[in-house]
């Protein structure tokens, strides 16, 4: 039985041949990728490695060129395994930790690393895509790469790189990583195998590669249970999917199921099945593995030039005059190929200048939706310059923060569908078919009824461009080659191209419909005999004719009266056809009449039919009829016989009773004859008039299908032109969104802020209006809500402060602000102050009024006040003199004594030391005191009172000398050693003995 799997892959794996290519290392080399953020990162990751690991690494970080990196010496401190810088060919060994120098490209080459130069010493470099790309074609299969915190999207395609081959990713969580741009990128192009915290990354890569050995067996060598399971789970993928996986070459198949095996630590494939029927969500998994679309723009650059050069001229040769260049990219993974083909039309089209006008129209398609949706996004990671070169970028992108976008002359030339090259109907007429990778994950079988269909959709002369691995094989005479090294191909015309066709399955239209019928309800019959029925049953069995009922099959649902004479069973397993069981003479003309009244959908007879019954002849009238109602009988069809008296022999008989049988016969033998040359004549009618049709429903079927797929292209459009507004606008909608819930929450905290400072505050427009208060205002100004909007004027206050319009007025206008205290009718005091209101661009709208309560303050200030002053008259009224002065010895205060006694005015004495005041004080023996000697000198230094000190003090204004008492007292404050002032008295007193 023939096969007909509904698959299409995307580009996948070049895994197709039979022998992958076994590591040149009998260790894993885990490929490690950081940027911004990664120093913590790479520390985490290597604390959580214990060794003997038997793994190496290979670290790839973006470095400064200019810039001598201590990478090495930072993470030498987290781990025992010996970190060292790379060298030019140095050999890979396990339980080392290598990490790239800076300004350098690194790869390897049969477990030895090489570095280059870079190209640019700044710019954009990818050094981790260019690692990761040759660790993949090295290590094929069991290539591991790790993409940790980052910026941009370095590492992305290198990922695709290893996916390519069969290998293994992990990605660090992004709610993780200081920076999640890289795996982000990573995740979202659909390359991660594993999502972890970082430090939980080693322990699930040693459990992965304990499942999956380096060193793993051929899949070639399947055993009978394995090729079992690997059926059953490609059973269950069709089931849940609706894709048939069965011609899919069986050892990418099951290098895939491996791999996700290893990730869930299964051991046999036996294991797997059970897995997967217990957790359909693998399945999709499962899937999504065998769809992973690895593809880069112009990837083959020689191919790409190949065909710009030679196989586009001469299709453009064959149309002078311009029109539109039909294309179709079959296989598009996420869309680069597509863009890539655009691209070189465009060129190739510039550098001919053709006199005519080209339009571009191509047909991408794909199997896995999301990569298709993808595509229609048209935008790309910054690392396509590694692969796209700068004047294509210039002309054909738009950067963007977010990456490269394809301009919008591109774009609009391509279509985007979701397609099954298989099962799908072909897009035809078409200039160019790219297919490139895609046979090659496929059995020959699929790969022989593939070429033909291509043949088939291209126009005489069109080009065929297929992957580097990929071959026309056993099609070579629909091909031939036009650039045989870069699988280039002209399609050869052939006379009866459309037999040679395997048309999808959906795509073959039944010659008419079948519809299924539904069951005819069966009464019971009653229990009490019915008069009316029995009688109607007689006459139905003997005067009735006889007739079935049947579906458009020809399968008999009903018998009425009786049906022998013309109807038989058929010989072999019961077969209730009506076809199988028409009597001879009865056959032919029944199958005719039946597909005509189906076709024409009216009611047609055939007169006297010749049919065969038990050995004589029966002449019958035969009658076929489309049910239309009732409609529990709708869509069956009813067929009539009635028996016909042969009149003509009748009369001959009355004629004349010398004829003979023999003359009879040959009668009849010649209304055979003329009835069937009436219906040779009528079935050549017929099939002229249906092939007049066919030809018309065809041209009409071409035209609708163009414009169906013109409108499928607006559709596309405007289905991206609105998602693209869509976008934009939910964007609008949730910049503004969150500009009111930050107003919204800058006015809950200004509110708060205003009432938890326990401060009254107004905020007035240009017009002196209430704009907004605080709740404490209200206790001054008698403001409810509803004063918002009213002038302050008219509402009453509690301040002695008639003149605040004036004065508001003044500030508006001057825009100083104005400062007073002012008191209320319940005697408190508030400090009042109007400023201007400016906005952030320094615009005057309005006052801001600010009430401060200073009553205590006031309180304070007159009760210092009456202390001091009944403090100065205590000293004033004191019988001797009294003097205070500060830490420096500078005369603060003085009484009346003092001033009496030292012949100056407080305004003389103030600010000045007593070594200023030219004052000479001796002691009793008659020696003079220095300034360092005086009491008060002493007290502040020391800290200690000096008490009853007698002096003679002789003034140089010629006052009499006078002997005196002095005492100097210091003012110490609470755990302080430095006095802050001294407080001396000075008493006359009469002169010593």
């Amino acid at each position: 039985m023939k096969k007909n799997p509904n698959l299409q892959p995307s580009k996948k794996e070049p895994g197709g041949n039979a022998l992958q290519q076994q590591p040149s290392i009998s260790f894993p080399v885990i490929g490690i990728g950081s940027s911004a953020g990664g120093l913590e990162a790479l520390e985490l990751f290597l604390k959580n490695i214990a060794p003997p690991c038997g793994m190496a690494f290979v670290i790839v970080q973006h470095l400064d060129p200019t810039h001598k990196g201590i990478l090495v010496e930072l993470l030498q401190r987290v781990t025992s395994m010996p970190v060292t810088q790379v060298t030019d060919r140095l050999k890979i060994k396990p339980d080392h930790v290598y990490v790239i120098p800076p300004n350098q490209n690194m790869t390897i080459l049969h477990g030895v690393l090489h570095l280059l130069d870079m190209v640019k010493p700044r710019g954009l470099r990818l050094p981790i895509d260019f690692f990761f790309r040759s660790m993949a074609d090295d290590l094929q299969q069991h290539a591991i790469g790790v993409i940790l915190s980052g910026m941009g999207s370095d590492g992305t395609l290198g990922l695709r790189a290893i996916k390519e081959k069969g290998g293994s990713v992990f990605i660090q969580d992004p709610a993780s990583s200081k920076f999640d741009g890289m795996p982000r990128s990573a995740i979202d192009e659909g390359l991660a195998d594993v999502v972890a915290p970082v430090e939980e990354l080693p322990e699930k890569i040693i459990t992965y590669l304990k499942h999956v050995p380096v060193t793993s067996r051929s899949p070639i060598a399947f055993e009978t249970h394995s090729l079992s399971a690997l059926e059953k789970v490609i059973v269950l993928l069709r089931s849940q999917t609706g894709h048939d996986f069965s011609l899919y070459k069986k050892n990418t198949v099951y290098r895939r199921i491996e791999r996700r095996m290893g990730i869930h630590q299964i051991e046999k494939i036996t294991d797997y099945v059970r897995f997967l029927q217990e957790n359909p969500h693998e399945i999709e998994l499962l899937f999504k593995e065998l769809l992973i679309g690895v593809t880069s723009f112009f990837r083959d650059p020689a191919a790409w030039e190949a065909l710009k050069n030679k196989a586009i001229p001469t299709i453009l040769d064959a149309r002078p005059a311009g029109g539109i260049i039909r294309a179709w990219v079959a296989g598009c993974s996420t869309g680069e190929e597509a863009y890539s083909l655009a691209i070189v039309f465009k060129e190739a089209i510039a550098n001919l200048k053709p006199t005519g006008v080209y339009k571009l129209q191509i047909f991408a398609t794909d199997l896995d939706k999301d990569a298709i949706e993808k595509a229609r996004v048209a935008l790309y990671p910054l690392n396509i310059s590694a692969d796209v070169t700068p004047d294509r970028l210039k002309r054909f992108f738009e950067k963007d923060d977010q990456g490269f976008r394809i301009n919008r002359e591109i774009r609009e030339a391509i279509v985007f569908a979701p397609h099954n090259v298989i099962m799908d109907p072909p897009f035809t007429k078409l200039d160019i078919l790219v297919c490139r990778n895609l046979l090659i994950y496929m059995e020959p079988e699929l790969q022989k009824k593939l070429l033909p269909l291509f043949h088939y959709s291209l126009n005489p002369g069109g080009i065929l461009f297929l992957g580097s691995a990929e071959t026309v094989g056993s099609n070579a005479h629909l091909f031939k080659p036009l650039e045989s090294q870069n699988r280039i191909f002209r399609q050869v015309n052939q006379a009866g191209r459309l037999s040679l066709v395997d048309f999808p399955a959906s795509f073959v239209l039944p010659w008419r419909e079948r519809a299924d019928l539904p069951d005819l309800p069966v009464k019971a019959a009653g229990t009490e005999l019915n008069l009316q029925l029995l009688t109607t049953q007689l006459l139905l069995q003997h005067f009735a004719a006889a007739a079935v009922l049947t579906n458009y099959e020809g399968d008999i649902i009903y018998i009425s009266g009786r049906t022998g004479k013309y109807l038989e069973p058929a010989a072999g397993k019961a077969n209730l056809n009506v076809f199988a069981m028409a009597r001879e003479g009865l056959r032919y003309e029944l199958n005719v009449l039946f597909n005509s009244v189906l076709i024409q959908k009216k009611e047609m007879s055939k007169k006297r039919l010749a049919v065969g019954t038990n050995g004589s002849t029966r002449i019958v009238d035969l009658t076929v009829k489309l049910v239309d109602t009732p409609d529990l009988l709708r869509g069956t069809v009813l067929i009539v016989f009635a028996d016909v008296a042969d009149k003509h022999g009748d009369a001959d008989h009355r004629q004349t009773t010398a004829e003979t049988a023999d003359d009879s016969r040959l009668r009849l033998l010649e209304d055979e004859l003329r009835q069937a040359k009436d219906e040779v004549f009528t079935i050549r009618e017929e099939m002229q008039t249906s092939q007049e049709e066919l030809k018309s429903t065809n041209e009409e079927m071409q035209s609708a299908n163009e414009e169906l797929q013109s409108t499928n292209e607006e559709l596309t459009t405007s289905k991206e032109e609105m998602q693209s507004l869509n976008e934009e606008l939910q964007t609008v909608n949730q910049e503004l969104q969150s500009k009111v819930s930050d107003l919204l929450q800058a006015n809950n905290d200004m509110k708060n802020l205003l009432n938890s400072t326990d401060i009254a505050t107004l905020f007035l427009d240009d017009d002196l209006n209430v704009r907004r208060f605080t709740t404490r205002t209200a206790t001054l100004i008698k403001l409810i809500p509803t004063d918002i909007g009213r002038p302050i004027t008219d509402i009453v206050t509690d301040l002695k402060y008639p003149s605040l319009p004036e004065d508001a007025r003044r500030v508006l206008h001057n825009l100083v602000y104005s400062e007073r205290q002012v008191s209320t009718n319940d005697g408190r005091w508030f400090t009042v102050k109007i400023m201007p209101y400016r906005t952030q661009e320094n615009r005057i709208d309005g006052l801001v009024i600010t009430f401060t309560d200073i009553t205590n303050a006031k309180q304070f200030e007159q009760n210092l006040r009456q202390i001091e002053e009944t403090c100065r008259f205590l000293i004033e009224t004191m019988p001797f003199g009294s003097m205070l002065q500060d830490s420096d010895g500078k005369i603060l205060m003085v009484n009346r004594e003092t001033e009496r006694m030292s012949g100056m005015s407080m305004e003389e004495l103030s600010g000045k030391t007593l070594a200023e005041l030219r004052w000479k004080l001796f002691r009793e023996d008659g020696s003079e005191l220095s300034p360092a000697d005086y009491p008060s000198t002493i007290a502040l230094l020391s800290g200690q009172p000096v008490r009853d000190v007698v002096l003679r003090m002789e003034q140089p204004y010629g006052t009499a000398a006078r002997w005196i008492r002095l005492s100097a007292i210091p003012h110490l404050p609470d755990g302080s050693e430095k006095p802050r002032q001294v407080y001396t008295t000075i008493v006359e007193i009469n002169a010593p003995n």
